[in-house]
Parts: C-alpha cells; sequence; structure tokens
C-alpha cells in the first residue's frame, strides 16, 4: 500500500501544540478554514452561500468513503438525533441488544423510549448474545473510552442469522477504518472527529427501504422540492434518504465538504495504516515502561488506565489529549508524527 501522501498533509496542517486528540475534535484543514472565512465573508457581505449545494456536495463524498449511493445517505448535525429516529420507529416492547457502557449518543434513546427491553452486553460478547427476540443490535464500530474495535463481521452475521437489524455507529472510525456501510441496516457518525469537518456536520445511511423508519421531524429540507415545502404540511417528502435531513447547518457544511474531499483524496486505508502504525509505537513505548493500555488491537485509540489525572498536565505541556473514564485516551491521525510519539512517550 503507498504510503499517506505527507506533502499534502503538511500543506493543509500546521498544530502549535503536539495534538493528540482526534477522538475529540479532529483539526481543520487549510482548505476548509479557508472555506469558512468566504463562506462567513459572503454572509455579512450579504451574498450567502447555496443553502443546498454544499449539504449535497458533503453527502456525496461521505457516501462514497463509505461504499453507498447517496441516496442512502441523510445529512443532519447530531448521532444522537439520528439514534433517536431508530429507536422511534421500534415496535413497544421490542429488544435491543446494547454495548455496556458504550457512547451515550449511541444508546440512550432506547433506554429512554421507556417501553423497549433494552440489553447490554461486554463488546466482546455482542455478536453472541443476539438470539431470535433481538430487533436490534446497536453498538459503536469504535469504543470512545478506550480504542476497542467491535467485531462488526461477527455482529452482523448473528443479527443475520437471527433476523434482527444492526445499527452502528462509526464515528470513532469513519475516517480511518475502511467502512462498507452497505453491509449494515443503519450507519451513523459524526464528521467532526476524523472527518476532519466543522462541528455540526453528521450522517446517516440507510436501507434502500428506508428501513421502516418515519420521517418524526419533518421540515421544509425533508421535501422532494425544499422550495416548495417552505410552508403548511410537506406534501410530498424526498424519495430519498434525504428525507431525514435536518435543517443544514449551512455554515458548518460550506466547510465540511472540503474535509471530505481530503479524505478521500488521501484515503482512508492510507490514513488508517498511518494512524495505526503511530498507535502501535506508543504502545511499545508505554511497554518498555511499564505501562499498560487497555488491549485495543487494530485502534489508533490508546488509553491507559489510571493516567486521566494527567492530562491537565501534559496540556499545560504542549501535549494535548483525553481523560476519558479515568483513562490517558491519545489518539493519533494523518497530521501525527513519530516525534509527537516519542515526545508523549518521554514526558510520560
Amino acid at each position: 500500500m503507498e504510503k499517506l501522501d505527507e506533502t499534502t498533509v503538511r500543506a493543509e496542517f500546521a498544530p502549535e501544540t503536539t495534538y493528540l486528540n482526534t477522538a475529540s475534535i479532529g483539526l481543520s484543514p487549510a482548505r476548509t478554514v479557508t472555506a469558512l472565512r468566504s463562506a462567513v465573508e459572503a454572509a455579512t457581505t450579504g451574498r450567502p452561500t447555496d443553502l443546498f449545494g454544499d449539504v449535497h456536495r458533503s453527502r456525496e463524498i461521505f457516501a462514497r468513503i463509505v461504499s453507498v449511493p447517496a441516496s442512502r445517505v441523510a445529512a443532519g448535525a447530531s448521532v444522537a438525533v439520528y439514534t433517536g429516529l431508530i429507536a422511534a420507529a421500534l415496535p413497544p416492547g421490542a429488544e435491543v441488544l446494547t454495548v455496556e457502557q458504550d457512547f451515550s449518543s449511541t444508546v440512550a434513546s432506547f433506554h429512554t423510549r421507556g417501553d423497549l427491553l433494552v440489553r447490554e452486553v461486554p463488546l466482546e460478547r455482542v455478536a453472541d448474545a443476539v438470539r431470535p427476540s433481538t430487533s436490534l443490535v446497536a453498538l459503536s464500530a469504535v469504543q470512545s473510552a478506550d480504542g476497542r474495535v467491535a467485531d462488526l463481521a461477527a455482529v452482523r452475521e448473528a443479527a443475520r442469522a437471527h433476523g434482527a437489524r444492526t445499527y452502528v455507529d462509526a464515528s470513532q472510525g469513519v475516517g480511518w477504518l475502511p467502512l462498507d456501510a452497505g453491509a449494515y441496516d443503519f450507519v451513523s457518525a459524526v464528521a467532526y472527529k476524523w472527518l476532519l469537518c466543522p462541528r455540526g456536520v453528521a450522517f446517516l445511511v440507510v436501507p434502500e427501504d428506508l428501513g421502516g423508519l418515519r420521517p418524526v421531524f419533518t421540515g421544509w429540507a425533508s421535501g422532494e422540492n425544499p422550495w416548495d415545502s417552505c410552508y403548511g404540511p410537506v406534501t410530498e417528502l424526498a424519495r430519498s434518504a434525504r428525507r431525514f435531513d435536518e435543517s443544514p447547518s449551512t455554515l458548518a457544511y460550506a466547510g465540511a465538504r472540503h474535509s471530505l474531499a481530503l479524505v478521500e483524496e488521501l484515503g482512508p486505508e492510507r490514513i488508517g495504516a498511518h494512524d495505526l502504525a503511530l498507535a502501535d509505537r506508543f504502545r511499545a513505548g508505554l511497554a518498555d515502561r511499564g505501562l499498560e493500555p487497555i488491549p485495543s488491537p487494530g485502534s489508533p485509540i490508546v488509553a491507559v488506565p489510571g493516567l486521566g489525572a494527567r492530562q491537565g498536565e501534559l496540556s499545560r505541556a504542549g501535549i494535548e489529549l483525553s481523560d476519558r473514564a479515568g483513562n490517558l485516551r491519545a489518539a493519533f491521525h494523518l497530521y501525527n508524527t513519530e516525534a509527537d510519539v516519542d515526545q508523549l512517550l518521554d514526558r510520560l
């Protein structure tokens, strides 16, 4: 496999810190910052940008990144909203299988329904826990707190064997983890992490038949012809997944299309190989220092138990990480280098 195009990366990113916190929020590429400035300036001079053009192009690029037709992709701002949409479509008493301590946006709506049977199991037991009564399996592709990667293929096969649907939150994976979203019923992702977009951009992939979802937050953007749907009931919903669009955060999408284009240009496979090599270097350095991270093979997220309290000290030293569930969480992405890894190890 070809290596990451370092020339392009260095032209787009110039962090002033040792930034190892992409699992919280990714850095904005230079091209995205330029586009955002232009959009703000246009808005202040009375020449706002196309409301739907940037959303349309962002949807198309995201669809290519996750290998589905754009007609299957809804565009919005929040995974929590899309989890709620899926939860609202389930019949009373439906059984939902989830992962213990998964990110709340992925699972909370199933609990707040109040009339669903929600089961929680450890990540490594999800596939084995699917049973004939299971209606939906909902899980993150990569765990936020510690970077563990789900065995999505095993979960998919177990769900198919028992007639259950699958819902994958790919927020901590898409961008570095090659993903065929068409292999699952529903896939959601925020784009402000590994996809490097401004906050306020999220996507939902649905089946070709729309998966039985009801457009419970219908607005003018949900219409087949949005400008004909501004007043009164929306008489004709979009025939595609666009019927589940939220009214777009236009400034965020003005930048998002450029971030997504960069990820597509560099390639998730090459980005992933770069990220994983850095994470493995960090794991090896931890072992040399007698420190043991939570096992997360094949993940660019490395969490070290008991060191979360050092996050503030490291930040003051110019190294940005996260404190998650008591773990010191490092997340390595395309703009990071071996020197970044070594600087963190030396500080530890």
